[in-house]
């Protein structure tokens, strides 16, 4: 059985929005030189304002004006751009191309030196678009979505934490330890990775709910259906921290409420029709090698 989760390749492709590693000026020889392959497809490469400012370029876009503007958006960095470029550009429902700068990516599958090649087969569109789970998160004064996972975790690093969680308005668990990860699936070979939660196909979805440090050994993660909605509060005086991707810190009160759901869409990522998840789980996990 071959499981797959995409969705229709894209219906316009002649523009594109360039968004770059945050402070890594040394990009700007290679955003050049993906602006000429874009270019020589007859693609017009526009740059996001900051990446544009980092490089010295003149003619910008802010992210929401550049995500109006173009049909897809190219990342130039890591899994940690392209997370963010995606999160960001949730509400614009843009499809995401990674390159990666280093080695194989999990989600940036593209080097710059593959590029000419693959911008071929996207030409004649002979390319896929993965659609992946996101997480919608609602506190009491903000909303957002998570790529990879959502952290409940303790404000002082000298205390623990209890988290109390329920399923649709009732309780399931009480956790005490360092904190709790709720991951997607695509967030599953991340931080829940490490603390010993299960690697989930990224197609599926599911939530993954992993203790960090539990006090308890019989605290163990959990896979959910996304049918339920999702809550968590802290009885702590000293309330929690709530880390959303890595990238979004909010503080939250004793007893504040958090609510976990399905995102209504999926990030869309545009990969090589070569790309197989589970030589990349080889590759970055060195299954086996001796």
């Amino acid at each position: 059985m071959k499981i797959q989760n995409n969705t229709k390749l894209l219906s316009q492709k002649q523009t594109v929005g360039v968004i770059l590693k945050p402070k890594a000026p040394e990009l700007k020889g290679i955003y050049h030189d993906i602006k000429k392959e874009f270019n020589s497809i007859g693609i017009d490469v526009y740059i996001e304002e900051y990446s544009g400012v980092m490089i010295g370029e003149d003619e910008l876009y802010s992210f929401n004006d550049l995500c109006k503007k173009v049909d897809f958006l190219v990342t130039v960095g890591g899994d940690g751009t392209l997370i963010s470029a995606t999160r960001r550009g949730f509400v614009h429902d843009k499809a995401v191309m990674g390159i990666h700068l280093g080695r194989l990516g999990f989600l940036t599958d593209i080097l710059p030196s593959e590029l000419k090649t693959f911008l071929n087969d996207f030409k004649n569109d002979d390319y896929v678009i993965d659609t992946r789970m996101m997480i919608e998160t609602s506190l009491s004064n903000s909303d957002s979505v998570a790529f990879n996972d959502i952290v409940i975790t303790r404000n002082s690093i000298s205390n623990m934490i209890n988290i109390d969680a329920k399923i649709d308005g009732k309780l399931f668990n009480s956790y005490y330890g360092d904190g709790l990860i709720v991951s997607t699936p695509t967030g599953s070979t991340a931080y829940n990775l490490s603390c010993g939660g299960p690697m989930v196909y990224p197609f599926t979805d599911a939530f993954i709910v992993t203790p960090i440090c539990p006090h308890s050994l019989t605290q163990r993660p959990l896979v959910l259906p996304v049918d339920f909605e999702i809550e968590f509060s802290c009885p702590d005086k000293e309330g929690a921290v709530v880390i959303i991707d890595g990238q979004d810190i909010h503080n939250i009160a004793q007893d504040e409420v958090i609510k976990i759901k399905i995102a209504s869409k999926k990030a869309k990522l545009i990969r090589s029709k070569t790309r197989n998840y589970f030589d990349v789980l080889n590759d970055k996990l060195n299954w086996g090698h001796s």
